[in-house]
């Protein structure tokens, strides 16, 4: 009988492996198909693009990917799929939209379906690969450990020497008179209570985070919460802005012109970020010069050739997050910006 682990790790390579050929295996039908249609032969064409699909893919099977995963199982392996998997995905689907426009029939400009199984493929590695550490059953392990708080913290302080302290004894002892509370009818003064309790002068630092929230009610289940099913809900968000800009290439008019070439390229840019892992400090700068900057000005410049063929937000969107990471990365470190008296 298998162990768990056994069972996990196997689950695991057998969705990353589908992942990896499934959308090779599709976007090659249909590129065969769409060569079949355009040459109008018999169905040799078919099978003999078919054929290369099933070679390249057992090739790259026993030659890189068998053996990478047999030496390391580690974020490497997400390059790997980018190079084995989508890399190629996009050159067919260029190659299909040059094909087209070279015979100046345009008969698929490959909508939903090839497009959407590339990325939705993208996305499934993406959550194997964060969540590969934690257990599929029982209660979840934190993937974070310095977020895995259950409450608010009290961690103590060393009291820290005054400056009357270091004075000269005279000195000390005038600072400490102009200093002592004020004494009326045998109660210290109010003021010096409240400056006593102040936070400023207590000798703990309360510390909280927002994984401490708790409520033992009848809808208790409501606040529960498991970071494995967090994961999931992050990966999409993380690729949102990308389906979007392969939405983009679904209109004919785009599909069927030279823009398909600088889209589905920057799409591949912005599919390097997986290479990062989550907690990366570097993938703030990977997401602003790998999309958010350059999906902006592609998405201005498709709006200026094509009209509205996306959303405003995304664009707003673009250029907010490249702001905003411009002025606290950058602009905040200059002198003007660096003075605690503004706000």
């Amino acid at each position: 009988m298998p162990s768990g682990k056994m069972v996990k790790f196997i689950l695991y390579e057998v969705l990353q492996f589908a992942a990896l050929i499934v959308p090779i295996f599709v976007i090659m039908e249909r590129f065969a198909l769409l060569i079949h249609r355009l040459k109008k032969l018999d169905l040799t064409v078919y099978w003999l693009v078919v054929a290369v699909s099933i070679a390249y893919v057992t090739s790259v099977t026993l030659l890189v990917w068998a053996p990478l995963k047999y030496v390391i199982l580690k974020r490497p392996t997400a390059l790997a799929y980018l190079i084995l998997s989508t890399l190629p995905c996009f050159a067919v689907l260029i190659a299909s939209s040059k094909v087209q426009v070279d015979m100046g029939c345009k008969l698929d400009h490959f909508v939903e379906l090839p497009v959407s199984l590339v990325l939705f493929s993208l996305i499934c590695v993406d959550i194997i690969e964060r969540i590969r550490p934690c257990n599929l059953t029982g209660k979840s392990d934190s993937l974070n450990p310095d977020f895995d708080m259950p409450g608010p913290v009290l961690t103590h302080l060393e009291q820290v020497t005054t400056v009357s302290a270091q004075l000269h004894p005279n000195e000390s002892q005038n600072s400490l008179t102009q200093g002592r509370p004020e004494t009326r009818n045998g109660r210290t003064s109010r003021r010096w209570e409240d400056f006593a309790g102040s936070p400023s002068s207590r000798a703990y630092l309360y510390s909280s985070s927002s994984r401490s929230w708790s409520y033992s009610g009848p809808f208790s289940f409501l606040w529960w919460k498991d970071e494995r099913s967090e994961v999931v809900l992050d990966s999409f968000l993380f690729w949102l802005d990308t389906a979007e800009m392969l939405r983009i290439t679904g209109e004919t008019s785009i599909f069927y012109s030279g823009w398909v070439f600088p889209v589905y390229i920057l799409c591949f840019l912005s599919t390097l970020r997986i290479i990062i892992t989550p907690q990366n400090p570097l993938l703030s700068f990977a997401g602003f010069f790998l999309q958010d900057l350059p999906f902006f000005i592609i998405r201005v410049a498709l709006i200026a050739v094509f009209g509205n063929v996306t959303p405003v937000f995304y664009p707003l969107k673009n250029v907010l997050v490249s702001l905003t990471f411009i002025y606290f990365t950058f602009l905040t470190k200059l002198r003007i910006f660096n003075r605690r008296r503004m706000f």
